[in-house]
């Protein structure tokens, strides 16, 4: 039987609204990098950035998650005060220090790019590499929305997969972008809830418009290559209609991790994602 999947395309909301986005990110201490990938920045921006370097069409830079935080107070690592940071730098402190090197050496410029590291959360550090296409950037004062997506035969235009969030991680011009969340519509994730305390296993869950929709959790932080924990499908479907799965998962306590809700299958693997940002709680 031939599925049927009406993708909705929708403007980024406003403002992210804490129960409808996520972030996180943390790792061990010294400046250790786990994981290298290579990234070819191939979408156009459809918006202006004001970032001083930005990758062209045919650029390719290393991408390396900064995962080696120190152990900062919340005010440290809280981006702008309030969203967690995901990726790719755990706290305030490693957001510095890029910039430092950044003007004193120009090292990695992508991270003043808001599209280029959109994308490379989404194929890199999520790895879903089929979510490769820029659909469109906006950008408002020190937030930027970055609409990520996919191609299709189904659609002459990519197709929005999430639509990231990304705050300027510090103050000034060169204060590089950090991945706080998704502002989600059709694909929600409000369970847990943002910036809470979790420990393994977690209930996760939302609300989803679709047809036949399989959806899958994972939980990452910085520090690893892969994630630390997982689910099968969760069949859902319908307008609006809740969803809720639990997943285990072996994270270091008192840092940020990311969950991440993904449904696919009909025209591509991944065609949706939704993620929120949560604290790791030491198991008792």
């Amino acid at each position: 039987m031939e599925r049927i999947m009406k993708i909705r395309f929708v403007a980024a909301l406003p403002i992210l609204l804490a129960s409808a986005a996520g972030c996180g990110g943390a790792g061990p201490p010294q400046a250790t990098v786990t994981a290298t990938s290579t990234v070819t920045a191939s979408a156009t921006v459809t918006a202006a950035t004001t970032a001083t370097a930005t990758a062209t069409a045919s650029a390719t830079a290393t991408v390396r998650a900064t995962v080696a935080p120190s152990s900062p107070g919340r005010e440290e690592f809280l981006v702008a005060g309030y969203y967690q940071p995901l990726w790719p730098f755990a706290d305030a402190r490693q957001a510095r220090e890029w910039t430092a090197r950044y003007r004193s050496q120009g090292h990695q410029p992508w991270h003043l790019d808001a599209a280029f590291t959109a994308r490379a959360f989404t194929r890199d550090y999520l790895g879903y590499k089929q979510i490769d296409q820029i659909v469109s950037t906006r950008l408002e004062g020190r937030h930027a929305r970055v609409s990520v997506g996919f191609r299709s035969s189904e659609s002459r235009r990519p197709l929005t997969a999430a639509v990231i969030h990304l705050v300027r991680y510090g103050t000034g011009k060169h204060a590089p972008w950090e991945v706080v969340g998704t502002d989600d519509t059709t694909f929600t994730l409000t369970t847990p809830e943002y910036g809470s305390a979790v420990r393994s296993p977690v209930t996760v869950g939302g609300r989803i418009t679709g047809v036949d929709e399989s959806i899958r959790v994972r939980v990452h932080q910085l520090w690893s290559a892969g994630p630390l924990g997982e689910t099968a499908g969760t069949p859902a479907g319908g307008e609006k209609q809740p969803w809720s799965t639990r997943v285990a998962f072996k994270g270091r306590p008192g840092r940020v991790a990311t969950v991440v809700a993904t449904t696919g299958g009909h025209i591509a693997e991944v065609e949706r994602f939704a993620v929120t940002g949560v604290t790791v709680m030491a198991t008792p």
